[in-house]
């Protein structure tokens, strides 16, 4: 028997996939990993029980797709803001202030998904993300600062990898400030001042006497 090859299989689906999941990262954002229920879920995204399964996996599973679509997301705006400006200075305090911008996003919850929320997450997986997403942008801030280094904005002895740890610090130092509701021009302005004070030269310590 014949068959009509443009006929889909199955039900079609009634949702977006890619607003479903942007539903539900809202969703464990404002009630972390823990306090989300699959009926929160399945009513916040649109998303019928059978779909939810089917289509993203069970609570965990669909976690940690929502974790690595938000870090995909927010590593290409900071990408963007650490290499779009020409000197080191403006690239820093672009990096501080996207991070402050992302965490006071209009209509978002604030705060970060990755520093205020999957570091309470008791899993492996989640844990070896955050590690690994960790490193990989001090890996990016050291390039920056070493592109810095080679454009002789800083010294050659400048101490990258430190004051890459400290940059990131300083950022989700700003993010939870967010969180805890501090405003954005106050976070605008110390993140700013931040930018200055990392970028100083390292003190050479001279012997007492």
């Amino acid at each position: 028997m014949l068959t009509n090859p443009g006929r889909s299989r199955g039900r079609p689906r009634n949702f977006d996939e890619s607003e479903a999941l942007s539903k539900a990262t809202q969703i464990f954002w404002s009630k972390s990993y823990d306090g989300v229920a699959i009926d929160d879920l399945i009513t916040g995204m649109g998303v019928g029980r059978q779909s939810l399964y089917t289509v993203f996996g069970d609570k965990r599973t669909l976690f940690l797709r929502v974790l690595r679509a938000y870090a995909e997301r927010k590593g290409v705006g900071a990408a963007k803001a650490l290499f779009s400006p020409p000197t080191l200075r403006d690239a820093i305090a672009g990096f501080l202030r996207h991070a402050v911008e992302a965490a006071t996003e209009e209509g978002s919850v604030p705060g970060c998904l990755m520093v205020c929320v999957a570091p309470l997450v008791d899993d492996a997986e989640v844990r070896q993300f955050l590690k690994d997403a960790a490193a990989g942008g001090q890996a990016l801030v050291e390039r920056r600062l070493g592109d810095g280094i080679g454009a002789g904005e800083i010294p050659p002895d400048f101490p990258v990898a430190t004051r890459a740890r400290q940059i990131l610090d300083l950022a989700r130092g700003l993010t939870m400030h967010a969180q805890i509701g501090a405003l954005r021009e106050a976070l605008l302005h110390d993140a700013e001042e931040a930018a200055r004070l990392v970028l100083l030269p390292p003190q050479i310590v001279r012997p007492e006497g």
